[in-house]
């Protein structure tokens, strides 16, 4: 629905700007400590109130976001680059070894989640926010091939595609200016539902100490700073919190609203 896209698309849009202007301004120095005002509620002078170390929780929220943005961003960069190109290959191919070797692949990749895959990359390389990008990335490249592939299989018996095998076009050719341009509205759905998916990862991958690394602030070691003082200042936990529901909420809205903006099918059946 229109509403579900323009709801969406502020939340998001919020966001984003906080993780842009934080590059150039921020409240307070995030990284600052200020021990006299530590575990302070929200007040006039941190709006958002601050941590156990006087930190203003506002400047870590903004960038924050960055972080969380960042890594999503690149992880559904990885997964939509590889698997995209590999679901194409797959359909092209539907039958023969390459298709069933691609999708036993992600069958495989499916089997571990991306916490699993962190700590085994952790374990290998260390914690840090280009590793938590590599294995939620990883994660995500089944995902597009699985969808690439199965929306590119429906177009393959089409009129159009058998004219253009008819004219002489190879499957590497058609893939890429017959079926990719008519799977893109699918992918770009299912990229701002992984996008969504990227920030809670980021998030519980840094609660568990395996994302980005101090001093650079992230959503998820928030919470986990906050959760043994959540009865002294609750307001540590509620704040990233809030911000990761509230993004990770813009998201999906923007993505269902997307879905009936692309689909003319869907917009017709719920008007």
């Amino acid at each position: 629905m229109k509403r579900n896209l323009i709801l969406g698309g502020l939340l998001s849009g919020l966001f984003l700007f906080a993780a842009l202007i934080s590059f150039v301004w921020t409240p307070y120095d995030h990284a600052a400590l200020d021990i006299p005002n530590k575990l302070q509620a929200p007040y006039a002078a941190h709006l958002l109130g601050t941590d156990h170390f006087g930190r203003d929780l506002l400047s870590m929220i903004m960038v924050g976001a960055r972080t969380s943005i960042a890594v999503a961003f690149v992880a559904v960069g990885i997964g939509m680059g590889l698997g995209v190109p590999l679901g194409l290959w797959a359909a092209a191919r539907q039958g023969t070894l390459v298709d069933e070797l691609i999708m036993r692949g992600n069958d495989l990749v499916f089997a571990f989640p991306s916490l699993v895959i962190a700590i085994l990359i952790t374990a290998i390389f260390g914690a840090g926010a280009v590793n938590a990008i590599i294995a939620i990335g990883i994660f995500n490249i089944p995902v597009f091939a699985r969808i690439t592939r199965g929306a590119a299989l429906s177009l393959w018996q089409r009129e159009f595609i058998m004219a253009a095998r008819v004219a002489g076009k190879n499957a590497t050719r058609i893939s890429i200016e017959h079926i990719l341009p008519n799977v893109t509205n699918l992918l770009i759905v299912q990229g701002t539902i992984q996008f969504s998916l990227g920030i809670l990862a980021e998030a519980g991958l840094s609660y568990v100490g395996l994302g980005a690394q101090p001093p650079t602030p992230s959503w998820g070691r928030m919470l986990a700073d906050a959760q043994t003082l959540v009865s002294i200042a609750p307001h540590m936990a509620l704040v990233p919190g809030f911000a990761i529901i509230l993004t990770v909420l813009g998201l999906n809205l923007m993505g269902d609203g997307l879905r009936d903006y692309l689909d003319p099918r869907l917009r017709v059946a719920r008007s």
